[in-house]
């Protein structure tokens, strides 16, 4: 199964028996919708609700931070996940938030797992069978292993940062990258980290929400500057965005790639960090 599956494939596809699909729409904090009400007026016919917010470590002080291998197992169960399972995740969000669910089951050791094209705008766009509801479930087993080369932690991009080892892209909008829009949250500083590239994660989409492919794909990381033939690590604010660049380094080839899971929450928020203003 490819990566990037498209809304007629999946629609062939629903229904068999080795088939998930998940809707793991996530919003910003403070967003007035509500994402498990929008999915229960109605989603993919077999889907079930990815709760993205809740599946994170809850003794972390950052938000979403990756969760432990018992927490991310249990919650795949409960979803009917099982090992071996084909995955297809999707989103309602303009945070592109499958992105994220795709690489916390591909870090936690799922391998056949893939991110709707255009998501559930563009299914509904065409007409498809939307069903309401909480559908019913039956657990499966799941096992889950950390790839622990699929994150990066604070300490490894402070190198990266000073040695330029590695690519840093940063997913958040110009103005937070560059210092312009102020953070606004008590504590946390404005900037981005010294040598990174912004990247802001809704360049790599087309108007219907598709994602972009091959020369333009590869386009909009050499107009921010990304030498994509060097290792690559990912970062945004909170660890959401920072997996739709990943993703898009991932479609256009790369593996050398890793997320920096804290983002700008944890950088921005440690005084000994080195923070840069303006354009890179």
């Amino acid at each position: 199964m490819d990566s990037l599956v498209s809304t007629e494939w999946l629609a062939g596809e629903l229904g068999a028996p080795d088939l998930r699909v998940l809707d793991a729409t996530l919003l910003l904090p403070g967003d007035d919708r509500d994402p498990r009400a929008e999915f229960e007026a109605g989603h993919i016919p077999g889907a079930v609700f990815m709760d993205l917010a809740e599946l994170a470590d809850s003794g972390s002080a950052l938000p979403n931070m990756l969760p432990n291998e018992a927490k991310f197992a249990s919650r795949m169960q409960s979803l009917g996940v099982g090992d071996g399972a084909r995955v297809v995740v999707y989103d309602n969000s303009p945070l592109h938030s499958s992105a994220r669910a795709w690489w916390m089951l591909r870090s936690f050791g799922a391998h056949q797992v893939a991110v709707l094209d255009g998501g559930l705008p563009k299914w509904r766009a065409e007409g498809r069978e939307l069903e309401p509801g909480k559908p019913q479930v039956r657990h499966r087993h799941f096992v889950a292993y950390l790839d622990d080369k699929a994150v990066a932690a604070k300490q490894a991009v402070l190198a990266a940062s000073q040695s330029g080892s590695h690519q840093l892209v940063d997913a958040r909008p110009a103005e937070r990258f560059g210092g312009q829009f102020p953070d606004g949250r008590p504590g946390i500083a404005s900037g981005h980290i010294p040598g990174s590239h912004n990247l802001p994660q809704d360049r790599l989409f087309n108007p219907d929400n598709t994602w972009k492919r091959d020369e333009e794909l590869r386009a909009e990381f050499e107009r921010a500057g990304v030498d994509l033939d060097q290792p690559m690590i990912t970062t945004c604010n909170s660890g959401i965005t920072a997996a739709v660049v990943l993703f898009g380094a991932q479609l256009l080839g790369k593996s050398d790639v890793s997320l920096y899971d804290g983002s700008w929450t944890e950088w921005g928020a440690d005084p000994e960090t080195p923070k840069a203003v303006g354009v890179a």
